[in-house]
């Protein structure tokens, strides 16, 4: 028998049933096969069919097959995490409609500074790589629910209009953690799919989805960094609100579609000027790509003020911090490597980090979308901050690295300088390229 919970929010939400159908009218669950395609269109109409999938992610260009992730993600997310994400979604899309009453009502930037926070973090969290603890996703779910709740009672003490649908009167607030994966597979992407019953249409809705969460990480940085421009958040509120509907409206999802890309523009253009402001602009430097004797920290991902939070907090502890990955700009930014012991790059690219985090004399902290389920060897070594998670692992609170810097103190870090030393470039940005180049061309 279905909980008191989950049969008031399923009676307020009729969204397609999916691998579990269920039926509120006889309070219970009965398992039906749902037969999804495997074909590279994704067409319903595929004569290749799974039936009950554990689960079905498609974000990222390493899914299973080059068509979706089924069992358990290329990147090692579980299946109930997949599914928690597919729950934070649909909440992310239910907060967005009252988003839009509420300005639509005449709220206030600073009135809705709460819900495009939550915005920004929640859709961020459910990137690639970002975030595989089911309890941190489930606490964004019902952080959520309470703004959404707050934004409700905005928008009727303001007269304004709210909005219909059962989507805009989705309430999970009571449901425990099984209730709400239950819930997620009634709206997994083949059950919207199906719902809207246009395969055009909804390739629309996917675009402009995946578009919005790569959005919303740049502009959760933007934030970080003190600029936050409201106009890029009616945006994203508006793009998540359109996607809520079922309705196969191609010129409506099209225009949709086509917001994403100007507001990621916008979103850039804001996040290249936070960073030229806060850190200084850009230019050609060599970084180090060998070792620096002494303790040590590895830093992976792309936040650069998580980066100079730790610097600050390194000075004069006689631990080294090196960066890894998507980090590697940070060095041709004055404000950063002002640091001297911001000694230099260790290993590649995101995908080594099993073999090259394994390797590494000392802790590590994840500060974006980078991270994989990590190997025993190092997983007391990993740290993980802001919307970043997995379960098991320490979760850096507050911007404070004490314990990090503490337990870098105690590791054997790199016992001697590689020298020769070996170098790459960076630096590349526009305002040191542009003027540049008439000499280019001319050359």
């Amino acid at each position: 028998m279905l909980s008191r919970a989950l049969k008031q929010a399923i009676s307020r939400t009729a969204l397609p049933a999916g691998r579990r159908a269920i039926a509120c009218n006889v309070g219970s669950i009965s398992t039906l096969p749902s037969r999804l395609p495997i074909g590279r269109n994704m067409s319903m109409a595929a004569d290749t069919t799974i039936s009950n999938p554990a689960m079905f992610c498609r974000q990222c260009e390493q899914t299973q097959d080059h068509i979706a992730c089924r069992t358990v993600g290329i990147c090692g997310k579980s299946p109930e995490t997949s599914t928690m994400q597919d729950v934070l979604m649909q909440t992310v899309k239910s907060l967005s409609l009252w988003a839009v009453a509420a300005r639509e009502a005449g709220a206030s930037a600073d009135e809705m500074k709460d819900a495009n926070s939550w915005t920004l973090s929640s859709v961020f969290s459910t990137l690639t790589n970002v975030n595989f603890d089911e309890s941190r996703i489930e606490e964004f779910i019902k952080e959520g629910m309470t703004i959404k709740r707050d934004l409700e009672q905005m928008v009727r003490a303001k007269g304004g209009v709210a909005p219909d649908g059962d989507v805009a009167r989705l309430d999970l607030s009571k449901m425990d953690t099984d209730e709400l994966e239950d819930f997620g597979y009634t709206v997994s992407i083949p059950e919207l799919q199906k719902a809207m019953g246009n395969d055009d249409c909804f390739s629309l809705v996917e675009i402009a989805s995946y578009g919005a969460k790569g959005a919303c990480a740049y502009a959760a940085h933007c934030r970080q960094l003190g600029y936050v421009d409201e106009d890029v958040m009616t945006g994203i509120h508006h793009v998540f609100a359109k996607v809520a509907s079922n309705e196969p409206d191609m010129e409506g999802l099209l225009a949709n579609a086509l917001r994403v890309g100007e507001l990621n523009g916008k979103i850039l253009e804001m996040l290249d000027t936070a960073h030229a402001a806060t850190f200084g602009a850009p230019e050609p430097t060599q970084v180090k790509v060998t070792a620096t004797k002494g303790k040590c920290i590895l830093v992976s991902g792309h936040d650069l003020l998580d980066l100079e939070t730790l610097l600050k907090q390194t000075e004069g502890t006689g631990v080294n911090v090196y960066t890894h990955g998507e980090m590697l700009p940070a060095h041709g930014y004055p404000g950063l490597k002002k640091y001297p012991h911001l000694v230099g790059n260790y290993g590649t690219a995101w995908q080594n980090q099993k073999f090259e985090f394994a390797l590494f004399p000392g802790p590590v902290v994840v500060t974006t979308n980078c991270i994989l389920e990590p190997r025993r060897k190092y997983k007391d070594r990993l740290y993980s901050i802001n919307e970043v998670g997995v379960a098991g692992v320490k979760h850096i609170k507050d911007g404070d690295f004490s314990e990090v810097i503490e337990q870098a103190q105690s590791c054997k870090g790199f016992p001697r300088t590689i020298d020769p030393a070996d170098y790459l470039t960076v630096g590349f940005n526009h305002r040191a390229v542009l003027p540049l180049a008439g000499k280019v061309i001319d050359a």
